[in-house]
């Protein structure tokens, strides 16, 4: 298969053999301020641009791939983190640093507060496209 000008290396062969979510593209108006919002707060750095994207590495096989649309509305998503337990408290301590306000439940009403669901830790906050971002210390427990 010839290079694409735009993703010059061709990908390895996959060798999964169940479904993983691998990268997701998050809309930003300026997709190097958000990266880097999401990086400084998580304690990571931003990739090298891949074609048009800035991607945010999370560790586990997925990037958030940052796309810029400047001229079009952006609509809020939420995107969920499990991050490690040892580490959620220099992420509280980052966005009080930058001024942005956490909240203790998604509908951001427990502003300055958080949650201790299913034994863990967690918050919300508003990236600066108004994606509401979360960071929990334990999964979720569904039934």
């Amino acid at each position: 298969m010839p290079d694409n000008p735009q993703y010059p290396h061709a990908a390895e062969p996959s060798t999964t053999t169940t479904v993983q979510l691998n990268h997701t593209a998050v809309l930003a108006r300026d997709r190097r301020l958000s990266a880097e919002f999401l990086a400084a707060v998580l304690g990571l750095e931003v990739g090298a641009p891949f074609g048009p994207f800035l991607p945010v590495d999370l560790g586990n096989g997925v990037t958030l791939d940052y796309y810029e649309m400047r001229d079009e509305p952006i609509q809020p998503q939420h995107y969920a983190f499990l991050v490690p337990e040892e580490r959620f408290d220099g992420m509280i301590a980052r966005l009080d640093a930058v001024g942005v306000t956490y909240y203790a439940d998604p509908r951001h009403t427990e502003p300055g507060r958080i949650n201790r669901l299913f034994g863990g830790r967690g918050a919300y906050f508003d990236d600066p496209d108004g994606h509401n971002l979360e960071i929990m210390t334990r999964p979720y427990v569904r039934p």
